[in-house]
């Protein structure tokens, strides 16, 4: 058996030599993240026509709301041990990635609307770390994550991310829990008008969410969805261009109002 004690950096990732890669399918739609590197999180269309870059915080709003988390939501990971088994050190991956993951929330500081938990029970979502690269004659992906609502999810790490210097995989993180805080690409309300989008907020053409040399979090990034959440929790916020704001809980809430009501049942049955 292989050992996972602190192997050298370029081995973290070494996958075991009895597993061999597997075909991933081709995307017909992607966006470009830097250098032909992708994320497919939001991949509702294109990456922004002629280098346009709009200059406001755009908001998911394809199912006809804008789904923001309700005040106080923690969610509940792990890590897909199945998609880990491939590495021939999973605890150095696993202990890799939890140092990303953190350096991502942490950059977003006080603003992040919610906290993340390792639990393997009752999970919202898998961390799942791909053994092989999906590639396309556009590019290759990097990560996908999701958007705000009570379902599970998974967030997908491709291995080209980590051949990335640390400060863009520590971005490309900062990125993807920007799409679970509930925000879109910048150019949603370009090339992606089939799913609409709301704006929020104004702030330079630099942002998180945008793409290539551009993509920087910055000062209005941190600022905006602080504020954003701000007035969504304090009923402030109802609406957003007319398109109304939805507050949602995680996957395991309804786990919690379940066992509640079966909590009721069971005492009125002995009650009686």
């Amino acid at each position: 058996m292989n050992s996972d004690h602190s192997p050298k950096a370029g081995q973290v990732f070494a996958l075991r030599a009895d597993e061999d890669s597997l075909s991933l399918p081709v995307l017909s739609s992607v966006h470009s993240y830097g250098d032909e590197k992708i994320c497919i999180t939001d991949h509702r269309g294109f990456s922004t026509p002629r280098g346009r870059n709009p200059e406001e915080l755009v908001l998911d709003a394809s199912e006809g709301f804008i789904p923001l988390w309700a005040e106080g939501v923690n969610l509940r990971w792990r890590f897909n041990e199945h998609a880990v088994s491939f590495f021939q050190h999973p605890n150095a991956v696993k202990r890799t990635v939890r140092k990303l993951l953190s350096e991502a929330l942490l950059a977003w500081g006080a603003a992040a609307p919610v906290k993340f938990s390792e639990r393997s029970d009752t999970w919202d979502f898998e961390v799942v770390v791909r053994h092989a690269d999906d590639c396309s004659e556009h590019g290759c992906v990097l990560a996908r994550a999701f958007f705000p609502d009570s379902g599970r999810h998974h967030l997908e790490l491709y291995p080209v991310m980590f051949s990335l210097s640390r400060q863009e995989q520590i971005n490309t993180l900062t990125h993807e829990t920007g799409h679970i805080f509930g925000l879109r690409h910048f150019f949603a309300q370009i090339s992606e008008k089939a799913w609409p989008s709301e704006i929020f907020g104004h702030h330079n053409p630099f942002s998180i969410m945008n793409y290539g040399e551009k993509s920087q979090l910055t000062r209005e990034d941190v600022d905006d969805l602080k504020k954003l959440y701000e007035l969504a929790w304090g009923g402030q916020l109802p609406h957003i261009n007319g398109t109304p704001v939805v507050l949602v809980t995680p996957y395991h809430h309804l786990g919690r109002y379940h066992e509640s009501w079966e909590g009721r049942v069971a005492a009125r049955v002995s009650a009686s």
